[in-house]
């Protein structure tokens, strides 16, 4: 399965898509739509280099502007070594001996020659080796992390310094971190249990909110659209949810009290498969909304170069222009139901209920 990367749906982008493809706009309409379906299914994908944009020269020569980044793999031992040495995946990386090659965004092990042998089902079935490589997507957690912590350690740090009260960039941030805790927490979770979950609520929103802003940059970077990052994202609500539960949790999902017990017995599977479906629900919304919105942007802007007309170009910068301003308020509402959502699921794991009152 593809992993998926946003583009960029600012001028910034847009410059450098058309500068991708301006080197053959003369290229017959067939061929056309087809360039621009395999750039946009190429920007769906991880990397293992950070590629900003890319141009043809006139001698038919493909650039591309950005930096490589280390790919570790353990094969007989531990390589690591440059993604310049694939060339973007054009060429055999020579290792310690060994042949690596990258196919359909995996590395297999290969021959001088980079050859990849194939099942009846078009699979690879060269050994592929153990692939802990730092790649686009990894280098942009990495670098929101490390945002989130110095943003909100020097907002925590001014309220010493300045008496309570937040300074610089903090005093835009604590609204919302005060939000979370009296719209999202304590409403969904209780006074009694709501400070054991803050800290998870506030990483998973700010967390997904700044990734989603990173991924409407020129970076073209979208580490939320990758069904790999919800489903970590997910896996954390649900082992959090079920681990945290108390036995009134447990009681309404197996013997649910005050029904009868036939009724129990039907209903108990139907509830225990609830607990999967909720997270299933969590990491389906959000790599769904991710993926969708960025494909139909990139879409709107391949028209561009099928119209080549100066009515058809123009609406469909101004469409793609107008879904990048939704997309903007979807980077932060994703967010906000992700963590809405894991305090509504808190709340159920904790709360508790009085039997004898129903």
């Amino acid at each position: 399965m593809y992993r998926v990367n946003k583009y960029s749906v600012l001028l910034a982008l847009f410059l450098g898509f058309t500068s991708s493809l301006s080197a053959s706009t003369d290229a017959p309409q067939g061929d056309k739509k087809a360039e621009i379906k395999a750039y946009i299914a190429h920007h769906l994908l991880d990397s293992y280099d950070f590629s900003l944009t890319s141009y043809t020269d006139d001698q038919g020569q493909h650039h591309y502007i950005g930096f490589p980044l280390p790919v570790i793999l353990w094969d007989d031992g531990l390589k690591i070594f440059s993604s310049s040495k694939f060339h973007h995946g054009e060429s055999v990386a020579e290792v310690g001996g060994n042949y690596y090659a990258i196919d359909h965004n995996k590395i297999y092990k290969t021959d001088a020659e980079g050859t990849i042998k194939y099942d009846d089902q078009n699979h690879a079935t060269n050994i592929k080796p153990l692939d802990f490589s730092l790649t686009k997507s990894v280098f942009m957690i990495l670098v929101t992390c490390t945002l989130m912590f110095f943003l909100f350690r020097g907002l925590a740090r001014s309220y010493g310094s300045n008496k309570g009260i937040a300074q610089g960039a903090g005093r835009f941030f604590e609204p919302i971190v005060l939000y979370i805790r009296d719209e999202i927490a304590i409403p969904n979770i209780g006074e009694k249990h709501y400070r054991r979950y803050m800290s998870y609520l506030l990483t998973i929103f700010f967390f997904i909110w700044f990734l989603n802003i990173f991924g409407l940059t020129p970076f073209g970077v979208n580490v939320t659209g990758n069904i790999a990052i919800t489903f970590s994202l997910a896996l954390l609500t649900f082992l959090i949810t079920n681990f945290t539960g108390n036995k009134n949790y447990w009681k309404h999902i197996f013997w649910m009290p005050g029904v009868p017990v036939p009724m129990k017995i039907i209903l108990a599977p139907i509830e225990l498969l609830g607990v999967f479906i909720k997270p299933f629900s969590l990491l389906i919304r959000l790599y769904a909304n991710m993926q969708a919105g960025h494909i139909v942007l990139m879409s709107l802007i391949g028209l561009m170069f099928i119209f080549k007309s100066w009515l058809g170009s123009t609406l469909s910068f101004g469409l793609a222009f107008a879904i990048s301003l939704i997309e903007v308020l979807v980077a932060l509402l994703q967010a906000y139901i992700f963590t809405m959502l894991s305090a509504l699921y808190f709340g159920f794991a904790v709360e508790e209920h009085h039997d004898e009152a129903h």
